[in-house]
């Protein structure tokens, strides 16, 4: 074989980034396959026809094992004992000899046969090195050049370091435009792998978007002085982000901030004028709860005495409206970031509330302790009404006793 076709291929791998050991295997299954159709097709329980290339001294071999017979029942995949003496004298029915195959056998349909199998197995080698470099940058951000927008779906192909993907609508900020050629960020959720192949998750509004902004814009969370404890968002609206830092010098807060806020508007500006809180977290709950719900000020946080994660949280009675927010849904974030379901009431409702409830706890407790005293007289009544008859019944027989003696 010419050398020159060996190099071809190397040249071919080295363009498509691909293994040039798994191309080989490709044109050898390619080769193998185009000309199964001449040496039993129908076979399913064995590969007749066989391919093996030595890319060292530059050779292809191909040959089919065909089946020594009496008589042909599987033309292709069988031959003759008379036939299989001229290549092996010592065939026998029931043994197998080996016919070299050679490449000027190949026609026009096995020869475009060979070049589509290897066409796929380009393809397929191109996409699992995608699918890999996806997998290797999970929950990643990075950069992506739109190639087409879906006119009618809305949703967006793009060209992310050579692989294609798709943004689905419902993974686009509300209200964003895209144009062609135009590099925007994405988030790569996950790949998923199913029956029909392996499927890259990219996402704009997903809340591991902007916790990994803020990890690329702030030094002290991409160094560990700072940790990002929770995040959630309503893209396109508001995001609410909890940070924490051990340290009690530093303060995570200022430094998600930055400068004259210079740390924090950079993310503003990737998400297109989302607001931002940034609150510190707290292993208090009421007082994590109480600054999840900024900008309202909280004046106390009241946890369900149960265990579960629930309580009541009193705000102003002017601030009601800022702690629930524009359709409730700064309530919602903060119920989203702390993980606890959050009853909010203005001070006015939750006070008198408080009151109610201690004046019922203190009626409950009279009660009880009515019912006790009531249980106790109770258990003593049967014994006073013996000792009662018992009296008069001795007060009877010495009356009698007294008549007898008159008599």
């Amino acid at each position: 074989m010419n050398s020159e076709f060996f190099e071809a291929v190397k040249a071919l791998a080295a363009e498509k980034n691909i293994s040039t050991d798994y191309l080989f295997t490709k044109i050898e299954a390619a080769l193998a396959a185009a000309m199964r159709k001449n040496y039993g097709g129908n076979n399913k329980e064995r590969e007749v026809v066989k391919c093996k290339i030595d890319t060292e001294a530059h050779t292809i071999k191909i040959w089919a094992e065909l089946e020594v017979v009496d008589e042909i029942t599987e033309p292709g995949a069988q031959i003759l004992l008379e036939d299989a003496k001229k290549i092996d004298k010592d065939a026998a029915v029931g043994t197998f000899v080996i016919k070299n195959i050679e490449l000027s056998e190949y026609g026009r349909i096995a020869a475009q046969t060979a070049k589509h199998v290897i066409r796929q197995g380009i393809r397929e080698a191109e996409r699992s090195r995608q699918i890999e470099e996806f997998r290797s940058k999970k929950q990643e951000i990075v950069s992506a050049k739109v190639s087409r927008i879906d006119p009618v779906k809305g949703n967006v192909s793009l060209d992310i370091a050579g692989g294609d993907a798709v943004l689905p609508k419902k993974e686009q900020v509300p209200g964003e435009t895209f144009t062609e050629g135009q590099h925007i960020q994405v988030y790569i959720v996950d790949v998923r792998d199913d029956e029909r192949g392996s499927k890259v998750m990219i996402s704009r509004t997903h809340p591991g978007f902007v916790r990994r902004l803020f990890e690329r814009e702030v030094p002290e969370i991409f160094e560990g002085e700072v940790e990002v404890k929770s995040v959630s968002r309503e893209a396109g609206s508001r995001t609410k982000i909890a940070v924490y830092a051990a340290d009690e010098n530093i303060d995570p807060v200022g430094a998600c901030i930055g400068p004259k806020g210079a740390r924090v508007n950079t993310i503003v500006d990737v998400l297109g004028g989302e607001k931002i809180d940034i609150i510190k977290y707290s292993e208090d709950p009421a007082e994590y709860i109480s600054a999840a719900l900024a900008p309202a000020d909280v004046s106390e946080v009241l946890v369900a005495p149960s265990g579960a994660k629930e309580c009541r949280a009193a705000v102003p009675d002017n601030q009601l409206s800022l702690a629930i927010g524009n359709k409730g849904q700064n309530a919602r974030l903060a119920a989203k970031l702390t993980g606890w379901k959050i009853d909010i009431k203005p001070e006015s409702v939750f006070y008198e509330e408080i009151e109610n409830e201690k004046a019922a706890a203190l009626e409950a407790e009279l009660a009880a302790e009515e019912a006790a005293l009531e249980a106790e007289e109770t258990a003593e009544a049967p014994e006073t009404e013996a000792e009662v008859a018992e009296t008069a019944t001795e007060a009877e027989t010495a009356a009698a006793e007294e008549d007898t003696n008159e008599a």
